[in-house]
């Protein structure tokens, strides 16, 4: 590598010239939309709409313009609070060209939230949907920087249309000369922390810092020219950012925009994605999903057909991952399995052109990795942070070790501290906390590296493992040191009916946990039991599911110290939304609002 940037030979470098080494993202999405102008750039699924890079770029172009004559220019910034879809995608590369730094916010951000921020990064337009618009309204006033509000589909009283902004063009406004004018050390983007303890902290990233992790993600996957990606998680999120729309800046791939997370799975059959990333619990969902769909195939031989392929492919991955061999019989019973069974299941899914099948924004069972490498479809699970550029580790396709986070991608660091608190530095790091030089200071230290807050471990090889969170660890009241995540994969490994697990024992002298039954295998069971209602909410109560959830956290038990087992736990009768009180957008546990609304069942646990 040299330098920030690299020159990378390898990957798509070699085969398909210099998009990669642009020195901005400008310059990469210029060569890209120029060289592939025929080709779909974005689209709907169903190819419902669908524009070219030609067109691509021609939006872009009039939105600069609009945009330009509409006062913004280099260093202000664009708030965007959107569904995916292909407007976000165009309107946020308009504002790159200008040299302005476009932002997205998560949709369920309340009105506080969205005044915080809009105040926060001082935006000056505000691109929106007309189900979102009256929130930006109401606060409008309150917002001296912001001027103008704009909507991609029937703009309200106060907003105006999108469509307003592209032809509004201030007259001898050189384009080109504009976005040759962005440098590679100008912010491309401000991703908001959750802000657990205080306010969300902006974090800057350059397009040095994107360009160079695409670069290195590169290296390690070789991702093809004019590739499939599907755009589901939410913008504000570096991962989406990343791995689809600046992704596609390098590669010339189609991303199809699903509006709905939720619809995700679904819509795999109909963009079949070169490479994807699933969040865990998508992976858990898709797994319930397969699992439930096995036991009610109602051809018994061809299900005993299906159970014996699980059963051998199952052992063949343990044997890998354990280092030992495995029989020349063995072997063949494995792939005659994937011939006959998991290779159709893996295009009836929609994922059999995927080379690259990534897990990443909170820790996975290993139980999970295990089922998905036995159907074919191994999963490489990655860490990062919005302040490493989205991803640091990864494990290679060919070299996962499930239960770690992979290897460091080249030219990055990673050590431990002495209170095994994993650090990194690189030149994915973070510019800082925009305006907040105390912080930045805190995060990054003299010798550059970032404190990631994550307790982790690496082996002889290099190979990280994250325990959990520095500030999320279950410390009980005789000090033992705990990671609930663990706890958690453990319960939700055990039985598909737990959707969600949250472990509980900070202070306390024993652990419990709250349990979230999962819609799908609610359903899934009360088609096997006759029951009409199949609502988590039903179910919660019923007697059968209870023993289930019982038995479950007794299996998971036997594979925990005793210090880290679950004594009682709270079947809550309600499911949990993303980007709702208890789970982000990405469906994280929002552990401190959860600790806080469901304290009266805490308490009852322990009484």
């Amino acid at each position: 590598m040299n330098g920030a940037l690299g020159t990378a030979v390898t990957g798509l470098d070699a085969r398909e010239g210099s998009a990669l080494d642009a020195q901005t993202l400008c310059e990469a999405f210029q060569w890209t939309s120029e060289r592939y102008r025929e080709e779909i750039a974005l689209r709907t699924p169903g190819g419902e709409l669908q524009i070219t890079w030609g067109e691509y770029a021609q939006r872009v172009r009039r939105l600069a313009e609009g945009m330009a004559a509409r006062g913004l220019s280099r260093g202000d910034t664009v708030a965007l609070m959107l569904t995916n879809r292909p407007e976000a995608y165009i309107v946020d590369s308009a504002a790159l060209h200008i040299g302005a730094i476009p932002f997205s916010i998560y949709n369920t951000s309340a009105p506080e939230q969205i005044e915080y921020l809009f105040g926060h990064a001082q935006c000056k337009l505000v691109v929106t949907e007309a189900q979102f618009a009256g929130r930006v309204l109401a606060l409008a006033e309150r917002l001296p920087a912001l001027e103008e509000v704009y909507v991609v589909d029937e703009a309200p009283d106060g907003a105006r249309p999108l469509t307003d902004l592209e032809v509004d063009a201030e007259a001898g406004f050189d384009f080109e000369r504009s976005w040759r004018a962005v440098k590679g050390e100008d912010v491309v983007t401000l991703i908001y922390t959750s802000g657990t303890t205080g306010p969300p902290k902006a974090v800057e990233l350059t397009h040095e810092n994107v360009l160079c992790d695409l670069r290195l993600v590169d290296e390690v996957f070789e991702r093809e020219a004019r590739g499939r990606l599907m755009s589901y998680l939410p913008m504000a999120h570096a991962v989406d950012r990343c791995a689809c729309h600046y992704a596609c800046m390098t590669t010339g791939a189609t991303v199809t925009s699903v509006s709905d997370v939720r619809q995700a799975v679904a819509a795999l059959g109909d963009v079949r994605p070169t490479s994807w990333v699933g969040v865990p619990r998508i992976w858990e969902k898709l797994k319930a999903a397969l699992e439930a769909g096995f036991q009610a195939e109602p051809d018994e031989q061809r299900r005993a057909d299906v159970a014996e392929a699980l059963q051998v492919a199952s052992t063949v991955v343990r044997a890998e991952q354990a280092g030992e061999p495995v029989a020349p019989q063995l072997r063949e019973a494995c792939e005659r399995a994937d011939a006959l069974i998991f290779s159709k299941l893996r295009a009836r899914l929609g994922l059999d052109e995927a080379r690259a099948l990534v897990s990443g924004a909170a820790p996975i069972a290993p139980e999970v990795l295990e089922f998905f490498a036995a159907l074919g479809m191994p999963i490489c699970e990655g860490w990062g942070m919005s302040e490493t550029t989205a991803v640091a580790t990864i494990n290679r396709r060919e070299q996962i070790r499930i239960g770690t986070v992979g290897r460091a991608l080249p030219g990055v660091e990673v050590i431990l501290a002495e209170d095994g608190e994993l650090l990194v530095r690189g030149p994915t790091i973070m510019r800082g906390y925009r305006g907040d030089p105390e912080k930045t200071a805190e995060t990054i230290d003299a010798d550059g590296w970032l404190h990631t807050g994550d307790i982790g471990e690496i082996d002889p090889d290099g190979y990280v493992k994250i325990v959990d969170r520095k500030k999320e660890l279950i410390i009980n009241a005789a000090g033992k040191n705990m990671s609930p995540a663990n706890i958690e994969n453990k319960l939700k490994a055990a039985c598909p009916l737990i959707g969600i697990a949250v472990a509980i024992g900070d202070r306390r002298a024993y652990n419990t946990a709250l349990i979230v039954l999962d819609p799908d295998a609610c359903a899934a069971f009360a088609s096997g039991y006759g029951i009409e209602d199949a609502s988590p909410a039903a179910l919660a109560r019923d007697e059968r599911v209870q023993a289930a959830v019982a038995a479950a956290v007794t299996e998971a038990n036997a594979q925990l110290a005793r210090v880290e087992q679950i004594k009682r736990h709270e079947i809550l009768p309600r499911d949990w939304e993303p980007g709702g009180d208890e789970l982000t957008p990405t469906m994280k546990l929002r552990r401190k609002p959860i600790a806080e609304k469901y304290a009266a069942e805490i308490e009852a646990l322990y009484a």
